[in-house]
């Protein structure tokens, strides 16, 4: 048994030694040139550095420096370009709704009545309004 072993293990070492010969011959490049490019590798400058060790890596804008000074004078000029939103007041408000749809609503919840009156505030009864409210009769008499 131990003869089949030492044969395999044989057999996986010739096998290794072949691969990697083929595999030097088959990237095109002589054993002088790996050398050469090793040697050049090993007298690199900073080779061993993790980087951002030796301090920031130089910068290298990939921006258009004319369109960043034209943002950038553009946010100059800009109006209240240094002012936080609601520091002088309420922003303008400017409605999406119908004014007189609006108007309607605001008169209509003004004349419902009981609107002043909460379901407990009644010696904790539940109120339930049988009046109708003025302003939808009226806009439903018209």
């Amino acid at each position: 048994m131990k003869t089949s072993q030492l044969a395999l293990a044989a057999a996986f070492a010739v096998l290794a030694v072949t691969t990697t010969a083929q595999a030097q011959q088959s990237g095109g490049r002589s054993r002088a040139e790996v050398e050469a490019e090793a040697v050049a590798a090993a007298h690199a400058p900073n080779q061993n550095v993790t980087r951002g060790s030796r301090g920031a890596d130089p910068f290298v804008s990939s921006a258009d420096p004319e369109a960043m000074s034209k943002q950038a004078v553009d946010t100059a000029r800009a109006p209240n370009q240094n002012v936080t939103r609601g520091s002088r007041g309420a922003d303008p408000f400017t409605s999406q709704r119908d004014p007189a749809q609006v108007y309607q609503e605001a008169m209509a919840t003004a004349a419902a009545p009981d609107q002043n009156v909460t379901s407990g505030s009644r010696v904790n009864s539940k109120v339930i309004s049988t009046m109708q409210n003025p302003v939808v009769q009226s806009a439903q008499g018209k």
